[in-house]
């Protein structure tokens, strides 16, 4: 019985929070198809402590996203790791550290996938979402 061989994720530069030091993410999607899998690096404490500055996160552009998921997503102009809240109609991007401003979407919004584990060297660090 023959084994396909593995399959790496496609590493992106990493997401970070707009308005924090670094900046967000790479688009740039060339190593991988638009619905394939792909790793980013989480800079920054905005999603603290769900995620900390050098998790990895293993996002799936394909899936749909749920109320309460988190999500990697364009915003007005912006690249963000955010979870996804939809309440009474209204829509927002939830930042998990009570430090950063939970933000109302009105405009048009772009969803590039949602969380589906996060990856680490530690079994503690290593969680499933989707």
């Amino acid at each position: 019985m023959s084994e396909e061989p593995r399959k790496p994720f496609p590493v992106r530069i990493s997401v970070e929070a707009p308005g924090d030091d670094e900046q967000f993410v790479d688009t740039d999607h060339s190593g991988c198809a638009e619905n394939e899998p792909y790793a980013l690096r989480v800079l920054g404490d905005s999603m603290s402590p769900e995620f900390e500055e050098g998790h990895i996160i293993i996002v799936e552009p394909a899936l749909s996203a749920p109320s309460g998921a988190y999500v990697v997503c364009e915003y007005e102009g912006e690249t963000w790791l955010r979870q996804y809240v939809v309440e009474e109609d209204r829509r927002f991007l939830h930042a998990v550290n009570a430090g950063y401003p939970r933000i109302e979407i009105t405009g048009r919004l772009v969803i590039r996938g949602i969380v589906s584990q996060r990856v680490g060297k530690r079994r503690r660090d290593r969680k499933h979402y989707a």
